[in-house]
């Protein structure tokens, strides 16, 4: 059916696309939020918060007080306090006690809502089918909300994970990146759950993707509220992450998975894989074991494997983007 245009009729507006977004917001988690807060062609329709980066009440303030900045009333639920198994290591060495550098920013004027992010995310992705949810720290409320109610998996169009090491190194340890590191578990639940999963690595996230000193004056330089804090809440995640890789300026994993949220022709090269996560072993907790030569279903494995098999579905992971475009999808939202 053709809709009319012209005398009578107004032009239809384009829908936008519904985002949830899982947070253990801290510096980098706040510049992803204020990425799709200002997106034009989004919506975001809940921010659940998770124990992660800091605490979740630390985490919550951070997200309210983003919203603030951005002049939005997006609903923020509070979440997990600790892992589904394990006690709670925060990242406070890399991104401050506050999660923010520690530069005093004030209370924000509102509290989170009264029902959990757990219950949260599974009423809002029923309410909002084909939801894109973004998840930017530990996958704790997502495992819970699945273990609520599996057949959410199927009503989400994706499920963007910023986390893993899929090709290399950790952040945390020599094999694990944090935020999968942190709650092994709660991932491996999100592996096998049918989600429509795609992984954005830390991989993706150093050499040419990180903001450098040129770059960093550039952002400085569009003298608004949000730019400045940008910058500003990421100085001291910019000095940690000079000692940790040796690499000058400031990498923004967050930011990176929703530039791809936002955007996926940004990707340049992925791939469809089983994966699944370590919780057993000691020496390589929370690594991203990806199925990249599609062995899985192999004899020698099939067993190991059985229950990802079993979902039928894989995720697609992030090997490269086009970095040039991520940095201009956040300098857009900066400006």
């Amino acid at each position: 059916m053709k809709v009319a245009v012209g005398a009578g009729f107004g032009m239809l507006r384009r829908v936008k696309r519904e985002f949830l977004i899982d947070t253990d917001t801290a510096s980098d988690d706040a510049v992803a939020l204020i990425m799709a807060l200002r997106h034009p062609e989004v919506e975001v329709v809940g921010i659940t918060t998770v124990a992660g980066n800091v605490e979740v009440q630390q985490a919550c303030r951070n997200a309210l007080y983003t919203l603030e900045l951005c002049g939005s009333s997006v609903p923020v639920f509070m979440g997990a306090e600790k892992p589904l198994r394990r006690a709670h290591w925060s990242a406070d060495w890399f991104h401050g006690r506050d999660g923010l550098g520690d530069h005093g920013y004030p209370a924000p004027r509102r509290g989170p809502e009264k029902m959990s992010a757990a219950e949260a995310i599974v009423e809002l992705t029923e309410a909002h089918p084909g939801i894109v949810m973004v998840t930017l720290g530990p996958l704790t409320n997502v495992a819970l909300a699945l273990e609520k109610r599996p057949e959410i998996a199927k009503k989400a169009s994706r499920c963007v994970v910023m986390g893993g090491a899929p090709c290399c190194e950790g952040n945390v340890t020599p094999a694990a990146e944090y935020n999968i590191w942190c709650d092994p578990e709660a991932a491996r639940v999100v592996a096998r759950s049918g989600l429509p999963v795609e992984i954005v690595g830390w991989h993706l996230c150093r050499g040419e993707a990180v903001l450098n000193l040129k770059e960093i004056e550039k952002v400085m330089g569009f003298q608004t509220a949000v730019a400045e804090f940008a910058i500003e809440s990421n100085s001291g995640a910019q000095e940690a992450f000079h000692v940790q890789t040796g690499e000058h300026g400031i990498s923004l994993p967050d930011p990176v998975a929703m530039a791809v949220a936002l955007d996926a022709s940004i990707v340049t090269s992925e791939s469809e894989h089983f994966w699944d996560v370590e919780t057993e072993s000691e020496l390589t907790r929370g690594m991203t074991v990806v199925d990249r030569l599609n062995v899985a279903e192999d004899e020698r494995n099939r067993e190991v494997w059985a229950a990802q098999i079993a979902g039928g579905r894989k995720a697609k992971i992030v090997w490269t983007i086009d970095n040039a475009r991520w940095k201009e999808t956040l300098y857009a939202r900066l400006r």
